[in-house]
């Protein structure tokens, strides 16, 4: 265990984060958040990203354990939140933090959806669980550096989400500080994303890289973690860690600085983020020409 002891205060800060109240402009914030991203997912089942995700639930049948959400489909919530992020950034109008740019909602909430239905958690324990979802998808830019990710042709959003979700899911799995050191282990290990979404003419890759990985990731690292799986005791600040594999600058402080005082909540931005217009574009043209042809 390094000094700092990154993995561990963060852990702790996780679980008591649990059972501690939310101030009340926090929780207003994360029930606007949830509504948002519904919202976006209800417009993005529409859309081809949303139905091409919804055609691989149906394929892969699964425990039924969470819902797709506008459809009839139960599966397990690993694929629920799967699907449910790509319908969430689907069209662009989930959210985005205007200093990392990371897009929070659209992995976090489906991730922490899935996680609450399959655990039978209640709407406070959701809204808990989606606060500190924000909270650790943004730290992660911010100790890793988001132009450093940028920079080595990395996709910040995609490196983002797969945190965020962890701390969602880890919450409603209700994992004691072990737990939730291995779920942040399992999580790194499954940090992923490219920048070359940005030549995704369809928007269908771009909308599993931002989101449906990211929520996938997390609720499989806090699923694995539940189930008793062990692993790395600090994945943030051991040797070989995290930080220091993802950032040639991290600033492992930023972590845990303002733990429980600091939010990513409130008042966040919807897209589309100027990163993100290209794409609407390109997808806006090929919709209205589907349209006018009688596509399906």
């Amino acid at each position: 265990m390094s000094a700092a002891d990154i993995t561990g205060r963060l852990a702790r800060y996780m679980v008591e984060a649990r059972e501690r109240s939310l101030a009340p402009h926090v929780a207003r914030e994360a029930k606007h958040r949830i509504l948002d991203t519904l919202a976006a997912m209800v417009s993005g089942a529409h859309l081809k990203p949303g139905e091409m995700a919804i055609r691989y639930a149906r394929s892969q049948g699964g425990v039924a354990e969470a819902t797709v959400l506008t459809t009839d489909i139960r599966t397990s919530a690993v694929n629920a939140a799967l699907v449910n992020g790509m319908l969430a950034h689907a069209d662009e109008t989930d959210d985005f933090e205007p200093v990392t740019k990371a897009h929070p909602g659209s992995a976090v909430v489906p991730a922490a959806l899935a996680m609450a239905e399959r655990e039978g958690r209640s709407g406070n324990e959701l809204l808990s669980a989606v606060a500190l979802g924000y909270d650790l998808c943004c730290r992660f830019l911010l100790a890793l550096g988001p132009d450093l990710v940028r920079g080595s042709h990395r996709s910040a959003e995609g490196t983002s989400s797969t945190m965020g979700s962890v701390g969602a899911a880890a919450s409603l799995a209700r994992l004691d500080e072990k737990g939730m050191r291995y779920a942040l282990s399992y999580a790194a290990q499954q940090v992923s994303g490219v920048w070359s979404w940005v030549r995704d003419a369809e928007h269908v890759e771009k909308a599993f890289d931002f989101s449906g990985m990211g929520a996938r990731n997390g609720v499989t690292a806090a699923i694995m973690a539940q189930m008793g799986f062990t692993g790395v005791w600090d994945v943030l600040d051991g040797e070989h860690n995290a930080l220091a594999a993802l950032s040639i600058e991290p600033k492992p402080e930023e972590m845990v600085a303002g733990l429980g005082s600091r939010t990513s909540l409130p008042k966040l931005p919807s897209s589309p983020s100027p990163s993100a217009i290209p794409s609407r574009r390109r997808w806006t043209r090929s919709s209205r020409s589907s349209a006018s042809t009688g596509s399906q």
